[in-house]
């Protein structure tokens, strides 16, 4: 780290001056930065940590040091409001839906949403409109959602409209035009931007949410950055959304104890990407695509999705996907035998297999992924098959009841053979990428069973289910 990032960062600058002085705290967090007094394994794990009450500032929070670092952030993103959460974009998403309605409205949600969403439907007991994605024929994958399914919901009179841009395949919706519609029907639009914290940094990258005109951004700085895990950063512009409420649904929601590490983070990637965004995101997708041309030039079919299967500004150009299918190989028999090689993927499905590359990410790398991941490739290669949509992104949702309604319904567990035509209490889905196949509320049928059920076959997590195993599922009564 540089003298000047800290200059520039001040969270960061106070959890670094906490351990240039000594203290002797008689308050929480109860291990002190002493544990390995206790344990040596136990100081590794917690003897960094500091809160930020009585920590990165006063128990008063007299210094208003967070104040200071989320003013910073709002200005760098041309937003009214900026917070710092860590709770991750979990939080963040569960607090903005928490302020924009009252139970029983309806807001209109890109299917292709993180279970999050659906949490904080639940929680806020709004109504889903379930906006369904365009299936690129190519590739299987989603493109986005496309300004005809806007216009399909606009007379069900949605209070917000609620996207996930980029989706977890790097694609991205022609944002431009359904903001645009949206603001024509004073309608705000939030976008869970969770993979793109990277945007708008560089002109080779898409513009963030906030340049294009949407008003609220939520990304995770732990997925894209070079953050602490479970960090994460609440954007918005008050002209069609409530401020006051967002902070009112913020701290409802959030810890009372924040600890230090995750917000100087959150404060040092902003510090970095006003500082070096430009240098270290060029860097990187220099990186990325170097590597991918050495990889594919190993082969002769497209390894990879690239920008130019996309229309202008539609894909993250430092996502890294690999078209399995394409290769005739399983993406799933891939990832274990890189996890073999010590390499861990960020997704695998049968058709894909998603590696994350951040700024943290160098040259070597790269180098060594590309050694490990060519013999693999070619000891797999099959002949290629035809793309096949993913289950979580080609169910088209029946509703059966109210999502809310079904969470606090009375329920029991039924045989996955008796299960379809049952309406579903669990929100259910193959993780990664953590987009609900079921959702509390919807009719379970046929093609999700068997799905399903194919999917855990093949090595899949389930998550969320309340029995993993899809032996039984939980049903309302």
């Amino acid at each position: 780290m540089t003298s000047e990032l800290r200059k520039s960062a001040p969270l960061l600058d106070a959890y670094l001056r906490y351990f240039e002085s000594e203290k002797t705290p008689f308050t929480i967090p109860g291990h002190k930065q002493k544990a390995h007094r206790l344990d040596e394994g136990l100081g590794i794990v917690v003897d960094s940590d500091i809160p930020l009450y009585g920590g990165l500032d006063e128990i008063k929070l007299t210094n208003g040091t967070l104040q200071i670092a989320e003013e910073l952030a709002a200005k760098l993103w041309g937003a009214d409001y900026a917070r710092f959460s860590t709770g991750g974009s979990t939080h963040a998403n569960q607090a903005m839906i928490l302020a924009l309605g009252k139970p029983g409205d309806k807001v209109a949600v890109s299917r292709t949403s993180h279970r999050s969403i659906l949490s904080g439907l639940v929680l806020s007991g709004l109504e889903p409109i379930w906006l369904t994605p365009e299936i690129n024929e190519a590739t299987g994958i989603p493109m986005g959602i496309p300004l005809a399914e806007l216009e399909r919901v606009l007379s069900q009179n949605p209070i917000a409209i609620l996207l996930t841009e980029p989706g977890y395949l790097g694609t991205i919706s022609d944002l431009p035009a359904l903001i645009a519609r949206a603001h024509e029907n004073s309608i705000p639009v939030i976008i869970d931007a969770a993979w793109g914290g990277h945007f708008g940094f560089n002109n080779n990258f898409p513009k963030h949410a906030l340049q294009l005109g949407a008003d609220a951004l939520i990304t995770s700085i732990h997925k894209a950055l070079p953050g602490y895990s479970a960090s994460a950063l609440l954007l918005a512009q008050g002209k069609l959304l409530n401020l006051a409420r967002i902070e009112q649904s913020f701290e409802t929601t959030h810890t009372t104890s924040p600890a230090g590490a995750p917000m100087a983070s959150i404060d040092a990637c902003r510090a970095l990407l006003e500082t070096r965004g430009a240098e270290l995101t060029s860097r990187l997708l220099e990186n990325v695509t170097v590597f991918k041309a050495a990889v594919q030039a190993k082969f002769d079919v497209p390894v990879f999705l690239n920008t130019e299967n996309f229309p202008t500004e539609r894909f993250d150009p430092v996502k890294i996907v690999l078209r399995a299918n394409a290769l005739g190989l399983s993406g799933l028999d891939l990832e274990m035998q890189l996890q073999k090689a010590n390499i861990r993927v960020e997704m695998a499905d049968q058709d894909t297999v998603v590696f994350l590359a951040t700024l943290a990410d160098e040259e070597d790398d790269f180098r060594k992924l590309e050694s490990a991941l060519v013999p693999i490739l070619k000891s797999l290669q099959g002949p290629a098959r035809s793309a096949q949509t993913s289950l979580s992104w080609s169910v088209v949702p029946e509703i059966g009841i109210f999502t809310r309604d079904a969470y606090f319904a009375e329920t029991e567990f039924v045989h996955a053979s008796e299960a379809v035509g049952r309406i579903s209490a669990d929100l259910i889905a193959p993780y990664p990428p953590g987009v609900a196949v079921l959702a509390p509320g919807e009719v379970i049928t046929e093609q999700i069973v068997s799905g399903l059920a194919k999917l855990r076959e093949a090595g899949v997590r389930i998550a969320y289910a309340s029995d993993p195993t899809l032996t039984t599922y939980r049903v309302t009564s």
